[in-house]
């Protein structure tokens, strides 16, 4: 059992963030052992073919991301800074890190990529770099906008239960994991026990759609304490089903357009898009780049096709919630 102890300096400093670094991090532990992550089979079913067919290589992840997950180093995704951080603040940030705490960090792991990553790591990050940016692109950027629109209704969530019922009613919604005891957060961990107190720094708390059922923590320094958690409605995430679009929003764009961003709960292709909807890939790709120019969709290539996925502004739109 792993005890945060809190101080009122805690409370006044606990905040939320989502992190994309992380995301990429925790989806490769699933990617590697699917049957212990059914609620994530509809994506691992798409995104295994995608990766190869793109000629991802991944494997200095595998590396990293040992399974079973037992440590992370933590210069590979360190707790996110400001709220609502971008992927490319957060490789800058990772290949700032000292080389000292890099090779810190990696002490008692072993791979080939990880030795390498020791000798030179201002070089090894660069290149890890460039991994997560091609992993990203494939495997989870299509895809970002419905993981995005999950993880802000979270923190909306609890932003509410704090005005409801304080920190207490806060945290002990966050997991059945977790609990709230006397000053002391208490998180039932598989492989971190012990007492922490967090100083005054605050706890960070980062709802994550790829560590369901386990909960993870960050508590050495220089790091703020983080807690990682899984977000409300992750079982609905890959649910293949069309999002039902407000008629108003059709009248603006036209049925035949709103149709298409119904069907784009998940990303997909034009040919996919075509077979579901009975059109004529011509017609698809013309309502595409229609809704492309008008910043509601956005295109990502995997291999040697193209997926379409709803952007964020579109995904506000369907939820009635403009930004």
């Amino acid at each position: 059992m792993l005890r945060l102890e809190f101080g009122l300096a805690d409370l006044a400093c606990t905040r939320f963030a989502f992190s994309p670094l992380w995301e990429v991090v925790a989806s490769t532990r699933v990617l590697r052992s699917p049957g212990e992550h059914p609620l994530h089979r509809p994506w691992v079913s798409a995104v295994t073919p995608r990766l190869r067919a793109a000629g991802v290589d991944w494997g200095v992840l595998t590396e990293l991301v040992p399974v079973p997950t037992r440590m992370i180093p933590s210069f590979v995704c360190p707790p996110p800074v400001t709220t609502a951080p971008g992927l490319d603040l957060e490789l800058a940030t990772m290949r700032a890190t000292p080389p000292e705490r890099v090779r810190a960090d990696l002490a008692g792991m072993d791979g080939p990529r990880l030795a390498a990553l020791r000798e030179d790591p201002a070089r090894g990050l660069a290149e890890l770099s460039e991994v997560i940016r091609a992993y990203w692109d494939v495997a989870l950027a299509p895809y970002w906008p419905g993981i995005r629109t999950l993880l802000d209704g979270d923190i909306l969530h609890r932003a509410r239960l704090l005005a409801e019922g304080g920190a207490e009613r806060l945290l002990n919604d966050l997991d059945p994991a977790v609990r709230w005891e006397d000053d002391t957060l208490l998180v039932r961990h598989r492989h971190v026990s012990g007492g922490r107190r967090l100083g005054g720094r605050g706890l960070l708390l980062v709802p994550s759609v790829f560590i369901w059922p386990r909960v993870f923590s960050v508590t050495v320094p220089p790091w703020q304490p983080t807690l990682r958690y899984s977000p409300r409605g992750i079982a609905t995430l890959w649910e293949r089903r069309r999002t039902e679009v407000p008629e108003a929003l059709a009248a603006v764009l036209g049925r035949t357009r709103a149709m298409l961003l119904g069907e784009l709960a998940a990303p997909a292709s034009t040919t996919e898009l075509s077979q579901r909807t009975g059109m004529s890939m011509a017609g698809v790709s013309r309502h595409l780049t229609a809704l492309r120019a008008a910043g509601l969709t956005g295109a990502h290539r995997s291999g040697r096709f193209v997926l379409y996925a709803r952007t964020e502004a579109a995904e506000a739109l369907l939820a009635g919630q403009p930004r």
